[in-house]
């Protein structure tokens, strides 16, 4: 059986015409550094320019209803755009934008007709980037233990508390996020959602200072921040899915982070760099690509690559035929994460020092290698730990407790 995607011939034709609309509209001297917090915002800026310019054509948010700035895609025409893109080492979005990627989707399930006119063509147009503000110092795997409160006060809510691990280097336009609106309500039943403007008096930020800065899903996300909220007043209408149904609301971007990324079916570009790396560094005299002790290591990085990129191909077929994702999406994120941590101790085993310098002369593949060590680390955390990831996976199973009853939108 040949577990590759492969696309039909009007697909093929789509992507020739990606692949030439890249060589005319790609930003002059648009860059991807190793290291996220190395991203200009000059880099940034052409970053945006290429958004935009993908955005004229419904690529930036492919899948998307053209009728608020999507481009009627299918998942395999997105993948296409994805392919082209990764060949002038981009991504899609060029920049990192949790909205498009993640919160776009529940403002489609849960917003008024009104809402989606409102934010979405914003949002997939690339006219904003978003951030999410979700994890706090007591709200990490445990979500609903949100302590930041969103009181209702005549057509506004009133916000005070404080994010972390929040967004990204130069800034956003807006935020989404979850609050707390009935603090003494029961759990998962006194959160809310909203869309929030980041230039309303009282919300600010500032860097964290962390041993890495951030490459999500491949996005140059760069330094995260904390975000702080005292007396921030947001609109009403900013509320997304009625007061208190916040959690259902946050439930349909949570499925998509937990497993619907494509970036996994591009290819492992740790492993490339790994093959490349082996292919001109010596130890003894000898290419260390010849090394038997060696050759055996790669052999278990490629063996992992593949199992992650199976899983992903299966996600990717469940999505494109209309099917419903139950604990495939945990159980592919799982491996992922699962993947980074053993690719980068396999590395260092096969590198040794080589994998943990960034000096231009003795660094290996111009400094990715290095910077792979520390985002194995961070890449555990994002979207839920690894135990997370095993709950999630019992509970859609029905192994463990009871899977919580979100409702149905009616």
């Amino acid at each position: 059986m040949n577990f590759e995607i492969t696309f039909t011939p009007e697909q093929q034709e789509f992507q020739i015409r990606v692949r030439d609309w890249l060589k005319r509209n790609i930003p002059k001297g648009i860059e991807h550094p190793a290291d996220p917090a190395n991203l200009t915002k000059e880099g940034y800026e052409k970053q945006r320019e290429l958004g935009h310019r993908l955005a004229l054509e419904g690529w930036l948010y492919p899948t998307y209803p053209k009728e608020f700035g999507g481009g009627d895609l299918s998942p395999n025409e997105a993948l296409i755009i994805e392919i082209e893109l990764e060949k002038y080492d981009q991504i899609l979005p060029p920049y990192y934008d949790s909205g498009g990627k993640l919160a776009a989707a529940s403002i489609m399930v849960w917003g008024t007709q009104e809402q989606k006119s409102i934010f979405l063509p914003q949002i997939l147009k690339g006219e904003v980037r978003t951030w999410q503000l979700l994890t706090e110092p007591e709200a990490g795997s445990d979500l609903a233990n949100i302590q930041t409160t969103a009181i209702k006060n005549g057509n506004k809510y009133t916000v005070n508390g404080q994010k972390i691990y929040v967004g990204s280097s130069h800034g956003a336009e807006w935020s989404w996020m979850l609050a707390n609106t009935d603090p003494g309500g029961k759990r998962h039943e006194n959160l809310s959602w909203f869309i929030v403007p980041m230039d309303l008096p009282g919300v600010t930020w500032a860097p964290m200072d962390l041993i890495f800065a951030g490459n999500e899903n491949g996005a140059l996300s760069g330094f995260k921040n904390t975000v702080y909220f005292a007396d921030v007043q947001i609109p009403a209408e900013n509320l997304i899915g009625g007061e208190n149904s916040g959690w259902q609301v946050a439930d349909t971007h949570l499925e998509i982070e937990h497993g619907l990324m494509q970036g996994s079916l591009l290819g492992d570009h740790n492993l490339r760099r790994t093959l490349n790396a082996c292919r001109k560094l010596k130890k003894r005299g000898n290419l260390l690509i010849a090394d038997p002790s060696i050759q055996g290591i790669l052999a278990e990085l490629y063996i992992d690559s593949e199992i992650t990129r199976l899983f992903h191909i299966r996600n990717h077929w469940l999505r494109s035929s209309g099917q419903k994702l139950s604990y495939q999406g945990p159980q592919a994120y799982l491996q992922m994460k699962r993947q980074a941590l053993r690719a980068a101790k396999h590395t260092q085993d096969i590198l040794g020092p080589y994998a943990l310098v960034t000096d231009d002369k003795l660094s290996p593949e111009d400094g990715f290698i290095e910077v792979q060590q520390r985002g194995s680390i961070v890449a555990q955390h994002p979207g839920g730990t690894v135990e997370i990831q095993k709950i999630i996976m019992s509970r859609k199973l029905g192994l463990g407790k009871s899977s919580i009853k979100y409702g149905s939108k009616n």
